[in-house]
């Protein structure tokens, strides 16, 4: 199987919009962003997912003719591109990955869904643990996060993209989660203090993430 390594520094495009890739990309350190530019208003965008180690953040590219959104770095990051040719073999000949590939892309979807959901129901300091909660259980699950403690390089703006607020929004939100001793946030360095608490608040389950290890 051919693949290439690279690396990206913050801001940076992994994957540009309304391209037409020839090969997917899987994220080997760091997190990146979905980012969609708002029509009309090209200085404006939403980030409408965030990937972590182990996540093909361009798969669907795979099937589709061309992409609606752009890849971009949140820190620095390490990825590796795989062949869109390699990926026609694996479907051809080898179901148990297929399965593991088409699994990837539900999860994805499923995330979206949760995001919405969480929009649609939650208000701002809860949003905002919502995701706390997400991203460190995602991280947690690779290997990248632990013991309460990771890192979230996102700039106040970046997360006011995120959940649809303004970052003055964003800066009371974090302020509450400050004064009700759920965590410590402090540049790009976030402490979980109280989990229970801070998942209460959240209604945060993470059965739609499917991390339990079952067969395929």
């Amino acid at each position: 199987m051919k693949t290439e390594q690279a690396s990206y520094g913050a801001g940076e495009t992994i994957v540009p919009a309304n391209a037409s890739p020839n090969r997917s990309c899987m994220m080997l350190r760091g997190l990146s962003a979905r980012s969609n530019r708002l029509v009309g208003r090209p200085d404006d965008r939403v980030i409408t997912a965030l990937h972590v180690p182990g996540d093909f953040v361009d798969l669907h590219a795979f099937v589709l003719s061309k992409l609606d959104h752009s890849i971009v770095a949140v820190g620095p990051v390490e990825v590796e591109y795989i062949d869109h040719a390699d990926l026609t073999e694996i479907t051809r000949n080898f179901p148990h990955l297929t399965r593991l590939l088409w699994m990837a892309t539900m999860i994805d979807a499923a995330i979206h869904r949760q995001w919405l959901i969480a929009a649609a129901s939650l208000r701002s300091s809860a949003h905002l643990a919502h995701l706390v909660c997400e991203v460190y259980t995602r991280l947690n699950a690779v290997g990248a996060a632990s013991d309460g403690q990771f890192q979230l390089p996102l700039l106040q703006r970046e997360l006011a993209d995120i959940l649809g607020y303004s970052p003055i929004h964003v800066n009371r939100a974090v302020r509450d989660l400050r004064d009700r001793g759920l965590i410590r946030w402090s540049g790009p360095d976030i402490t979980i203090l109280d989990w229970k608490g801070l998942t209460t608040l959240a209604r945060f389950d993470p059965a739609y993430l499917d991390l339990e290890r079952v067969k395929r």
